[in-house]
């Protein structure tokens, strides 16, 4: 996987600085930050480059970054998610000192977020010095390989599997909705659920959904899908992947993955044709890390979550 990781210096280092919240001027810096691991820092780099575009505000959060004064060294994406990107680069003290400035401001700000997400190291760090003031989580997931594919898939593809269509939205939400509950453990639609379906359709919209789907008319059902949850100008992060338990078994999810990752790399609506294709998977799925290792797809690294 060395083709698509950039080389990069390591950083000039600075420890006992404070972090700050960034404004529209840091966000081109804040990229360059994120672009020493395009595959760990994805969440939030996807974020920054809405941000590019259309402002801090409209992108849905807050940036921290750190040091306060000076080139920025780690930042961290403050929304639905926190998602601290600590570059290896650093030594350990200014990492550990990136860490506690975070978390200062995370303290300050309260619990916002439903996860904290990213690297496993900045993000066991960080939610070890918030752990004492946030509420309890409802599950540490401290082992997740993060798995990437920079070229044609082992597998051939799954060719009924194609790009969801907005009119397929109340066929995609269901599926959507059964594989959240399955991975998270509650339903997203409890309390009616209006973002997780605007997040669905705004996915559908982009191009970043993926369905097979059987039958047809009101008979019409998914029994493999996945979207791509990130993306970036180098990075897509693929995101709920799912088969009908009906259909499990039947060999779908590996030619179902193919599909995705050429689908992605290819271009077409969603602003996908990047280079990579990205994923994390629990450590103990081992039959999803078993398939997606048969697509070609080869681990770069370790995420954790912490989930609310």
């Amino acid at each position: 996987m060395s083709r698509w990781r950039p080389s990069v210096p390591a950083l000039r280092t600075r420890a006992g600085t404070d972090a700050r919240e960034l404004d529209d001027a840091d966000v081109v810096e804040a990229l360059a930050v994120c672009a020493q691991d395009p595959v760990a820092s994805a969440l939030a780099a996807a974020r920054f480059e809405v941000a590019l575009r259309l402002g801090l505000r409209a992108a849905g959060g807050q940036a921290w970054g750190f040091p306060a004064h000076g080139p920025l060294e780690a930042v961290c994406w403050a929304g639905a998610n926190l998602v601290p990107v600590v570059p290896t680069t650093l030594d350990d003290v200014t990492r550990r000192a990136a860490v506690a400035g975070f978390a200062a401001l995370g303290r300050r700000a309260g619990r916002r977020s439903s996860s904290v997400v990213g690297d496993r190291d900045a993000v066991l760090a960080l939610w070890g010095a918030l752990a004492e003031t946030w509420p309890a989580p409802r599950e540490v997931r401290a082992d997740q390989p993060s798995l990437a594919i920079d070229r044609a898939p082992d597998v051939a593809p799954d060719l009924s599997v194609r790009r969801s269509v907005p009119a397929e939205v109340p066929v995609v939400l269901p599926a959507c909705v059964r594989m959240f509950t399955e991975e998270v453990g509650y339903s997203p639609v409890e309390g009616g659920g209006h973002a997780y379906e605007e997040r669905v359709r705004s996915l559908v919209s982009a191009g970043r959904s993926f369905v097979r789907l059987e039958g047809s008319g009101t008979g019409a059902h998914v029994v493999f899908k996945a979207e791509l949850g990130a993306v970036t100008g180098r990075v897509a992060q693929v995101q709920g992947v799912w088969v009908d338990p009906r259909y499990r078994g039947r060999g779908l999810s590996a030619p179902g993955m193919a599909a995705v990752v050429e689908l992605a790399r290819s271009g077409g609506a969603g602003g996908a044709g990047v280079p990579v294709v990205s994923l994390y998977v629990n450590d103990y799925n081992a039959r999803a890390l078993a398939t997606y290792r048969r697509v070609g797809f080869e681990q770069v690294g370790t995420y954790a979550t912490v989930l609310f």
